[in-house]
């Protein structure tokens, strides 16, 4: 079955890729932009190099991105929704077998990290370039939704040790590693990656959801 394909804001794509000819076009022109950052790094990332790259005249790219940094944040967007996707199942199959609760902060807090600030050195400065670039609203939504998921899962896990989930806790749990997050990887961290910051992130939300 094929999946549904991912619904990108207005401001982001010109055009709404709704057919599957429209669909592979968009994803050479991901695939084109993610070669030539790996190249020429983001300096040297143009809409015209972009186009040449995927095979497309300029027109055709700017039916659906008005920019650079518009595919970027395309980009950006369809990772993030795969992340909540993902993560949204990973709870699924948590509250169904009874894993430990710290468990599952980890495992949320580890994927995060992977999918907003680490990895290997082209995904690292795509994801800083998707940091200076992205609006405020959209990764507000992100948190927001990924919040409500977590503390719907997180009660329904049943630990004695944690105090029941409410808004204002799943708010600053998640604004303070999102913010953890960001810094890291805006800054290019040493720091990412390592045990002990995904240790203290742990201490911290763990620490904060106890009773």
């Amino acid at each position: 079955m094929n999946k549904k394909p991912p619904t990108l804001s207005p401001e982001v794509m010109r055009k709404a890729p709704t057919q599957e000819r429209a669909q592979r076009t968009i994803q050479a022109i991901f695939e084109a932009t993610a070669q030539i950052m790996e190249s020429e790094g983001e300096a040297g990332l143009t809409t015209n190099k972009v186009a040449r790259k995927a095979g497309f005249s300029i027109g055709t790219l700017y039916q659906y991105f008005p920019s650079k940094e518009a595919i970027i944040l395309a980009m950006s967007q369809r990772e993030r929704r795969r992340v909540m996707d993902d993560m949204q199942a990973m709870m699924t199959r948590s509250v169904q077998e009874g894993r430990d609760a710290e468990e599952v902060v980890r495992e949320i807090i580890r994927t995060l990290i992977a999918s907003f600030a680490a990895g290997p050195r082209l995904r690292r400065a795509m994801v800083r370039m998707v940091w200076r670039l992205d609006h405020h609203e959209h990764i507000t939504e992100a948190l927001r939704e990924a919040a409500e998921r977590n503390a719907i899962a997180l009660a329904q896990l049943n630990d004695r040790r944690l105090r029941p989930p409410n808004p204002v806790m799943m708010f600053v749990s998640t604004r303070a590693v999102m913010g953890a997050i960001r810094s890291a990887s805006l800054e290019d961290s040493p720091l990412l990656g390592t045990r002990e910051f995904e240790d203290e992130l742990v201490r911290m939300v763990w620490g904060a959801m106890q009773a």
